[in-house]
């Protein structure tokens, strides 16, 4: 536990620092294209749009998903799948990526993974800005369930975070756990309900599918973005699995780091 504390205490010490470095980040990601940080928001639609017709417009023939069309569900939970894919892989190698910058500075390598993500962050804002334009020409628009939002980003950047702190360092001490978090990455966007619709499987694997946090925070992005329910309440005991499984990711992450990350070096 004393390992968590320090490690938070250095990202509350070094906000600044996380904010200034994040924005950075995001000029350097796009300082080479004429059309810049809009590929941010060019690519995911294309994607989107590539999704919908094969899983919505092909397999589903357009059917909706009990009675919000499809491609609305699939938008609500997808904004988030952009961030999480982009997030986990950029911060999984941020360390081992630019201990060298670091390493004869005075620089708490802790909020490397954190400033990394938080950049993202940014560019998930975009999209969501986007997304949130386009829900007001359909009859999902704002809805006083949108209020619990910030809370479902704030506990995405936790949980990211969180993981990022397990991943970034056994990634720099082992590179071989990046490529076993790309593979992660590609199993979790069919494992988590962002392009079908889990409610006709077994109740039993439904529950085993719960024990994704993921799950939990696309499922109450759609409920904040469609405005279909207060998720965080109706699935109170969810919400307490969901937080449990973020501070046990981040206790850990916080050991893991802080007992290899003075032998960083050796490992380049």
């Amino acid at each position: 536990m004393r390992s968590a504390v320090t490690v938070l205490m250095e990202h509350i010490r070094n906000l600044y620092l996380i904010r200034r470095l994040s924005l950075f980040e995001l000029k350097s990601d796009n300082s080479n294209q004429y059309l810049g940080i809009l590929w941010e928001i060019i690519n995911p639609m294309i994607q989107i749009a590539i999704y919908w017709f094969v899983f919505g417009y092909g397999i589903r023939g357009r059917h909706p998903v009990g009675h919000i069309p499809f491609i609305l569900w699939m938008l609500a939970g997808m904004t988030v799948w952009f961030f999480v894919n982009q997030a986990v892989l950029q911060a999984s190698k941020s360390v081992y990526t630019r201990i060298r910058m670091v390493a004869q500075m005075n620089f708490p390598i802790s909020v490397i993974p954190t400033y990394v993500i938080t950049a993202k962050f940014y560019q998930h804002l975009m999209l969501l800005a986007v997304i949130f334009i386009i829900f007001q020409f359909t009859p999902y628009h704002v809805s006083v369930y949108l209020v619990q939002l910030p809370y479902y980003m704030f506990g995405l950047l936790a949980l990211l975070v969180s993981f990022s702190l397990i991943t970034s360092t056994l990634a720099t001490v082992v590179r071989d756990v990046q490529m076993i978090v790309q593979s992660l990455v590609r199993i979790l966007l069919y494992l988590t309900p962002l392009l079908w619709d889990p409610s006709h499987l077994p109740h039993l694997v439904q529950v085993i599918m719960r024990l994704n946090p993921l799950y939990y925070i696309v499922e109450g992005y759609r409920s904040a973005l469609l405005g279909t329910s207060w998720y965080l309440v109706d699935h109170a005991s969810y919400t307490v699995y969901f937080w449990v499984v973020v501070i046990l990711f981040f206790v850990f992450g916080s050991m893991v780091h802080l007992k290899f990350r003075a032998h960083f070096v050796d490992y380049m």
